[in-house]
């Protein structure tokens, strides 16, 4: 069963009384001594849940920061990015101080700095008064707390760049705090992980770290390995694009650390690739939680909580057989119209990531496939039609966020491995990769043949920058990717040359059909296209019906970003205005907003 984000009680919930409006709140004194409850395993975990509460509040991860984060890419796109409006506005790099749908004190900030106070209130406890070491209870739940802190923090840098670093429980002189360099929260948070790796048993090895919904030490590895690496990576400072000139941070040590981190994780075999990747996507979609496969660790929502189907999946225009989940729901991004293309055909994950069809209006209660337009494709990894759950509250579907899986640990294995061993220690990692993603008649080929071309760093550089598009389309990690990585803007301008190509069917594109034909298969729901391939050009009979494939105009591409914005500067959100004025005069806005 589903683990709920759930306090543990009234008196557990006490702790965190002064947490429920915003940061700058001072704590009440909990009606029950902390050094009761941090004493006490079962006490203990329960305040550990409450550090999980503000993932699911309706303005925090839930309905705001998941839904808006990461768009737009070289890959992904908010579907209606051409649409002027606050929420266009996030995602095309031009968001406002006083944004509406951030702008409020119960937003994703405030949600995520009271997720840090809580866990700052259980690390203090969990020290002081419950002897926490490894193999114990009490080990694993700090463990947990000081993983959960790492993914707050690490998802404020992500988002905002410099932020304020508290790593205490707010006292009377630290109600007010400016922002400190994500130098140092990097450091800090890639320590804590570090201890904490010593805490957690691996997936599987006990009865808390048998589920995903619970932090185990292969994702706290494979974590620290991806802070490594941003941490050490291009990103706009306050003076500009750079990387870290805090020697700790460097690229040497930094993707030896990486490496070290992420080695660990495959030697372990406590993680692993799923056989399939259609299969790895299905067993989401049917939340299967069980540790030890693929997924590493996933932001757990309630059967009633959580929007990540109901923002992402294929599209379903009304209420139907696989949901009822209200009209319009998923499709509010998707993949650019020319990453299909971009995929082999014979890559087994292109069909998986990139669907062309939504579900229309239900007749009698069954909705039909049905094409929609060139410029307006759906991420197909996440799927009513593949859950076992019949989803009924009109507001959330309750599947949870993958927020790291092993692909990408593999991935990091590779990227550090090119840069400090060279290509031949990186290719047996993206080898593992593409095996998984192309049949055995293939992969002389597409795995072996390609892999061992590669060989020198760039070569290698670049193939693993591309792999990252083919593999994470549609998870919303490319953005801080191409950041560290320092190709933001150039692959955000590649990306609208490439529409613009596929638009005119010219370039790499000049093979790509202007014309579908579909019919239904025999049960009458499901479409059979043809021409979504290149070369598919001819009619393939009477039984199809044509459909014109060509509606990609210039006003649609233009829109990946904002006219007149340079990505580049505006590699972070603003801090909200509403934090802003209740700073006390703290907090300001870099970056030029």
């Amino acid at each position: 069963m589903k683990n709920k984000i759930i306090i543990a009680g009234l008196i557990i919930a006490s702790l965190f009384t002064s947490c429920q409006d915003d940061y700058l709140d001072a704590p009440a004194k909990s009606t029950l001594d902390e050094s009761v409850i941090f004493s006490t395993p079962d006490l203990a975990e329960g305040a550990i849940d409450g550090i999980k509460v503000p993932f699911a509040e309706t303005n925090s991860y839930r309905g705001r920061f998941l839904p808006f984060y990461g768009l737009n890419t070289d890959t992904e796109w908010y579907n209606t990015s051409q649409t002027a409006g606050d929420a266009a506005d996030l995602c095309v790099y031009d968001a406002k101080t006083i944004n509406s749908q951030m702008n409020t004190t119960n937003n994703a900030w405030a949600m995520m700095y009271s997720g840090i106070e809580r866990a700052n209130i259980c690390i203090r406890g969990l020290r002081t008064y419950g002897d926490p070491r490894p193999g114990t209870e009490l080990g694993y739940l700090l463990g947990e707390a000081l993983t959960l802190r790492a993914i707050y923090y690490a998802d404020l840098i992500k988002a905002w760049g410099d932020v304020p670093a508290r790593f205490e429980p707010i006292s009377t002189a630290t109600i007010y705090l400016p922002k400190s360099s994500r130098d140092v929260v990097y450091k800090q948070i890639i320590a804590d992980l570090g201890e904490a790796a010593t805490l957690v048993p691996w997936p599987g090895e006990t009865a808390a770290t048998s589920s995903v919904e619970r932090i185990n030490k292969a994702f706290v590895k494979g974590f620290r390995a991806r802070l490594a690496l941003a941490a050490s990576g291009f990103q706009q400072y306050p003076d500009g694009i750079r990387r870290s000139t805090d020697p700790e941070l460097s690229v040497g040590n930094m993707y030896g650390l990486a490496l070290s981190e992420a080695r660990s994780v495959i030697a372990s075999g406590k993680a692993s690739l799923e056989s399939s990747f259609e299969n790895f996507w299905r067993k989401y979609n049917q939340e299967n939680t069980t540790a030890g496969g693929e997924s590493l660790w996933e932001l757990p929502f309630a059967d009633g909580r959580g929007r990540m189907l109901f923002s992402f999946a294929v599209r379903h225009t009304t209420n139907d057989q696989f949901h009822a989940n209200g009209a319009n729901r998923g499709g509010t991004a998707g993949p650019l119209p020319h990453v299909f293309y971009d995929y082999d055909q014979t890559d087994t994950r292109r069909d998986v990531t990139c669907v062309p069809y939504k579900y229309g209006t239900a007749v009698n209660g069954i909705a039909k496939q049905e094409l929609g337009a060139l410029n307006t494709w759906y991420f197909g990894k996440y799927r009513y039609e593949w859950m076992s759950r019949f989803v009924t509250s009109t507001n959330d579907d309750g599947v949870n966020k993958i927020y790291m899986r092993y692909a990408e640990v593999l991935l990091i294995a590779a990227e550090a491995a090119n840069e400090l061993e060279g290509p031949v220690a990186a290719a047996p990692y993206l080898k593992a990769i593409r095996r998984r993603a192309f049949a055995p008649a293939n992969q002389a080929v597409k795995v072996d043949a390609y892999v061992d071309a590669l060989t020198d760093k760039q070569s290698m550089f670049n193939a693993l920058v591309e792999e990252n598009k083919f593999e994470f389309t549609g998870e919303m990690e490319r953005k801080q990717a191409l950041i560290r990585w320092n190709l933001l803007k150039t692959k955000l301008d590649q990306a609208k040359q490439k529409m613009a190509d596929l638009a005119a069917h010219t370039g790499e594109y000049q093979d790509v059909p202007t014309t579908l034909y579909y019919k239904f298969k025999a049960d009458n729901v499901t479409l059979d296209i043809y021409g979504l391939n290149r070369g598919e050009n001819t009619n393939p009979g009477v039984e199809y019906t044509s459909f014109a494939w060509d509606n990609l105009n210039a006003a649609k591409v233009a829109s990946l970003y904002k006219a007149g914005v340079n990505p580049d500067n505006r590699q972070f959100w603003p801090i909200w205005q509403v934090f802003i004025d209740g700073s006390n005069g703290q907090l300001t806005n870099d970056y030029g907003y």
